[in-house]
C-alpha cells in the first residue's frame, strides 16, 4: 500500500497537519530495528512496539534499520532493507491510517519504504546524496532534513563551527529551498539540527536555544542522548528519561513542532500537563 501524496487529498492534509501542531509538539516514536542503537532498551524493535507507540499517542513512528550513533559501522543496504521493510508493511497493514517515517541515508531503502507505505523520509545525512534529493522531488513525500557534520564513524572526532546556529540553519534552509525551487511543497519539509551529530556539548546547547528555521518546521531528536548524560551526570541511557522530558518541555516553550523520542507516553503526559499549567 503506497500513501497518496498528490493533490489536496485527505492523507496529504493529515501529513501536513502532523508537521505543524498547535499547542503541543507532535510526538515521533523511535522504532529501531537494530541490535546496536545507543539506547539498549530501544533495540530490536518490532511491529507490536510500533503499534504501542501509536496507542500511547505518537503521531509518527520512525522506523530505522541502521544505527547512526557515534563510531557506528555502516550496515549493508540489503540488510537495512531486510530489517525495515517487513516492519513498515506490518505497521501499514495493522494501521492503514498511521503515519510512518523511514530513518535512512540510503536512497534504495527510502524508495522501498515509500513503496511499502511510509509517509516520510528522515535522512540524517541531509539529502547530501543527489539521488536521495531527486527521489524526494519525484515522490513528493514528506521529508526531514537533518544536519550532520561528517559521517557517523568520524563525526565526533573534532567538530568545528564558527557560529553553529547560523551555519547549521543556513545549510538546512539551503537544501530545503532547493527542494521548493524544484516544486516540492514547503509544508512537507521538516528541518532537524542534528543534536549530537558532529557537535560538541557547547554546539548542541547553542542549537537548542530556538527553532532552527522560521520558514520550515523544526524537529528535535534529543531523547536520552549524551548531552543529557553529561549535564545530569547519568552515563547510562536508562537514567536519562527525566532529562529528556525537561528538554521536551523546553522545546514546547520555544514552539518546536516535532519531538523524536524513545518514550512516547511519558513525554506526551508531561507535555499535556505542562500545557494545562501554563
Amino acid at each position: 500500500m503506497v500513501a497518496d501524496y498528490e493533490g489536496a487529498g485527505i492523507r496529504r492534509s493529515r501529513i501536513v497537519s502532523a508537521l505543524k501542531p498547535s499547542d503541543i509538539p507532535i510526538i515521533m516514536g523511535i522504532l529501531n530495528i537494530t541490535p546496536d542503537s545507543f539506547h539498549p532498551a530501544s533495540r530490536h524493535g518490532d511491529v507490536e512496539k510500533g503499534l504501542a507507540m501509536w496507542n500511547a499517542g505518537a503521531t509518527w513512528v520512525d522506523v530505522g534499520g541502521e544505527s547512526t550513533r557515534p563510531n557506528a559501522e555502516p550496515v549493508p543496504v540489503e540488510k537495512e532493507i531486510q530489517r525495515t521493510i517487513p516492519i513498515i508493511q506490518g505497521l501499514r497493514d495493522a494501521n492503514p491510517d498511521g503515519l510512518i517515517s523511514i530513518d535512512t541515508r540510503r536512497v534504495e531503502v527510502a524508495n522501498a519504504a515509500l513503496n511499502a507505505g511510509a509517509d516520510m523520509v528522515n535522512d540524517v545525512s541531509g539529502l547530501r546524496n543527489p539521488e536521495m534529493f531527486e527521489l524526494i522531488v519525484e515522490r513528493g513525500c514528506a521529508v526531514c532534513i537533518m544536519h550532520m557534520q561528517g559521517e557517523p564513524g568520524n563525526m565526533q572526532e573534532n567538530p568545528q563551527y564558527e557560529n553553529p546556529f547560523a551555519e547549521v540553519s543556513k545549510n538546512l534552509e539551503k537544501v530545503a529551498d532547493r527542494l521548493v525551487e524544484r516544486g516540492h511543497d514547503s509544508d512537507l519539509i521538516v528541518l532537524d539540527p542534528g543534536i549530537g551529530f558532529g557537535k560538541t556539548l557547547t554546539h548542541n546547547l547553542e542549537l537548542l536555544k530556538s527553532p532552527i528555521s522560521k520558514r520550515y518546521s523544526t524537529l528535535w531528536g534529543i531523547s536520552r542522548k549524551s548531552l543529557i548524560g553529561t549535564i545530569t551526570d547519568t552515563p547510562e541511557t536508562a537514567d536519562r528519561l527525566s532529562g529528556t522530558i525537561a528538554s521536551s518541555i523546553h522545546a514546547m516553550d520555544l514552539g518546536i513542532q516535532i519531538l523524536r523520542v524513545h518514550d512516547v507516553e511519558e513525554n506526551l503526559s508531561a507535555l499535556r500537563m505542562y500545557n494545562e499549567l501554563r
